[in-house]
């Protein structure tokens, strides 16, 4: 082979070994994209799930905030009926 023959199929062969590092590297790059849309799928998942939790507690203390009103309600009643049945048998 000559020279020529000889130096162009190094430059084939340099540009063929460019090749494949670069399919090296985009397949790295793809399994990186692949496991970040997982990791973003997943991140989704857990998100919804909690938004869900707190949807629920959120009912729960709306819930609660209408006992706990009752029971004030409740409270200041019975306190005015004992301290009217105390003041009337006083006055009497």
């Amino acid at each position: 082979m000559s020279d020529t023959t000889t130096s162009r199929l190094d430059r084939i062969e340099e540009k063929l070994d460019k090749l494949a590092d670069a399919m090296v590297a985009l397949a790295r790059a793809e399994e990186k994209i692949l496991k970040v849309q997982e990791d973003s799928t997943k991140l989704y998942e857990r998100v919804n799930r909690l938004s869900e939790k707190l949807d629920s507690i959120d009912k729960k203390v709306e819930d609660n905030a209408r006992v706990v009103q009752t029971i004030n309600k409740l409270f200041w009643v019975t306190l005015i009926a004992v301290v009217g049945a105390i003041a009337t048998n006083l006055l009497m």
